[in-house]
């Protein structure tokens, strides 16, 4: 019976904190979720991203460096 009482207890706590917490900071508390590409492949997709990014720059900057050559 002991047992039983304390989960009630527990379980009654727990509702009264939620409902005393105001609504903004509930919200505020939720986690952010994970890109699936990030869940199913881990740091792959972010480094990929990450060098398909540099080249695009440095093919950026090549191309403004030789366009400011030409004038």
């Amino acid at each position: 019976m002991a047992k039983s009482d304390e989960l009630v207890k527990y379980i009654t706590q727990r509702v009264v904190h939620y409902i005393d917490t105001p609504k903004d900071e509930r919200k505020g508390r939720t986690k952010q979720k994970e890109p699936w590409s990030m869940k199913w492949f881990g740091m792959i997709p972010f480094g990929v991203s990450l060098w398909v990014g540099k080249k695009g720059r440095s093919v950026e900057s090549n191309s403004r460096k030789s366009s400011s050559d030409k004038e």
